[in-house]
């Protein structure tokens, strides 16, 4: 392979995808050489090496933790990396575009969107609740609220009788029960407490108890048994002319907030994080009901999404980024990155499940992005099809990638790169 730069740097390719190994001896390349370059010297290394690559792969690079988008000279100089000793390049197969699936219309804005392994929950500002297969066949639908319905989340996803749960401008949420596959969902339960709409709802890992917030400010905490008797609480009552439901008062209600909390995540079993539009996001103590840690930033946060693989928070602002905050850090500022590509407010933003690296971001641009941790200047891919707003996004299967909006249709791109 020829090149016509003569300054050269020492370089080791390095991965933890064993069977791409090569030897991890120094190379001598180019300063200018870029990642379509690279990918070139390694798919030759790789054909040499055995005679089962012949046919070239689509390789990432990186150094100093981040992807090469430039020349491998001007990645380092932006970094203030020394260019005299060996550089370590890790490569790392590359994430391939998602492929357009489906699109699934509604008849209004989609709110909340959450995938299991064959079904589709999503919430529409018509006040319904559906149920849709992961194919965009409709299954259900219900308009048991009275206003908007803002979220919805699964709380049991593994047996044939499923639990979720929706939450509404008309400070009400619901659980319900559904038989898989059937035609019908039940309201068991309905839970009253918020004096003003509800936003955002999740149900903690071990399915046990939900958290809720919206714009009274108030995080509450509730008992997340489909069972109307199994509360927590001696409080619960039938509510008479009600089809039998039953009505279940909050468990907690936390107080800190002085906006809408527009996001909420459990980060394990005992501690909820919050997103507000007053700037900043608290994480909770469930057992001790109180604040234990605080961020503060300069912008209303929109949405926000934890991750348990790296146990981390990306959290999405009216300033058009995405920040990514590790809270535990006690090296320099727990902001680790900024991802900056969308032109409007940042609307919603969630991790893949299955890759630490990966999540998509949706915006008021019509824009839903996937991203890379490791290439905060620039997203992996944009995924267009919307013609409105974006207001949602889902990655909970890893085969389907998500996004609903105003538009009144939910997107399905398809997963080309499924680990199994």
């Amino acid at each position: 392979m020829q090149y016509s730069n003569e300054c050269q740097l020492q370089i080791r390719l390095l991965t933890k995808q064993e069977i791409y190994s090569v030897p991890d001896v120094p190379v001598s390349v180019p300063s200018n050489i870029d990642p379509k370059a690279l990918n070139q010297l390694l798919n030759e290394l790789l054909k040499e090496s055995s005679a089962d690559f012949l046919k070239p792969k689509d390789f990432d690079f990186l150094a100093v933790g981040e992807l090469i988008r430039l020349t491998l000279l001007e990645h380092l100089q932006e970094r203030n990396v020394s260019t005299e000793s060996t550089i370590d390049v890790e490569y790392i197969e590359r994430t391939p575009a998602p492929e357009p699936e489906d699109s699934i219309l509604h008849d209004d804005w989609v709110s909340s969107i959450q995938c299991t392994d064959k079904w589709i929950l999503s919430g529409c500002y018509d006040n319904s609740v559906n149920i849709w297969t992961s194919h965009g066949k409709p299954v259900v639908s219900v308009k048991d609220h009275s206003e908007m319905v803002k979220g919805v989340t699964w709380i049991d996803r593994n047996d044939v009788s499923k639990g979720f749960v929706s939450v509404s401008h008309d400070q009400t949420g619901v659980i319900w029960e559904w038989v898989e596959g059937s035609e019908q969902m039940i309201p068991k339960v309905q839970l009253r407490g918020h004096e003003r709409g509800i936003d955002c709802v999740s149900v903690s890992p071990n399915s046990a108890t939900l958290a809720t917030g919206g714009w009274d400010t108030n995080l509450k905490l509730w008992s997340a048994s489909l069972n109307a008797d199994d509360t927590g609480e001696p409080s619960s009552k039938r509510l008479r002319g009600a089809r039998g439901i039953f009505t279940r008062v909050p468990l907690h209600t936390l107080k800190g907030h002085k906006e809408d909390i527009s996001s909420v995540n459990w980060t394990d079993n005992h501690t909820v994080c919050t997103a507000s539009m007053d700037h900043t996001i608290k994480f909770w103590d469930c057992e001790l009901n109180g604040i234990k840690n605080e961020i503060v930033d300069q912008k209303a946060f929109l949405s926000s999404s934890w991750s348990t693989l790296s146990n981390t928070l990306l959290a999405a602002s009216a300033d058009r980024n995405i920040r990514l905050y590790d809270p535990r850090s006690t090296e320099g500022s727990i902001c680790k990155s900024m991802f900056t590509s969308h032109v409007l407010w940042v609307t919603c933003v969630t991790w893949s499940k299955y890759n630490e690296h990966l999540f998509l971001s949706g915006s008021y641009d019509s824009t839903v992005k996937m991203w890379d941790t490791r290439s905060p200047k620039a997203p992996l891919y944009n995924l267009r099809g919307h013609e409105g707003q974006v207001l949602t996004v889902d990655w909970s299967n890893n085969k389907y990638l998500m996004s609903g909006g105003t538009d009144n249709s939910i997107n399905i791109f398809k997963n080309k790169h499924v680990l199994h």
